[in-house]
């Protein structure tokens, strides 16, 4: 049951001492900018990530037409 609170291996009370370590050293008003960038950082990766295998797949088509 208590299976899915574990992330990492970390427990509710560990992550809750972790969110107010956050909370204490960001501030209120800054975590939504960080969590903002943050998701402008994971969107770029994962539309990065997109192209290469674009690319690769453009070139094994290449490859396999030449054949």
């Amino acid at each position: 049951m208590f299976g899915s609170l574990l992330l990492f291996g970390l427990g509710m009370q560990e992550i809750l001492v972790i969110a107010l370590i956050v909370l204490l050293l960001f501030g209120g008003k800054k975590i939504p900018e960080l969590m903002k960038g943050l998701g402008k950082g994971v969107k770029s990766f994962k539309e990065g990530m997109n192209e290469v295998t674009d690319i690769t797949k453009d070139e094994d088509k290449e490859v396999k037409s030449e054949e």
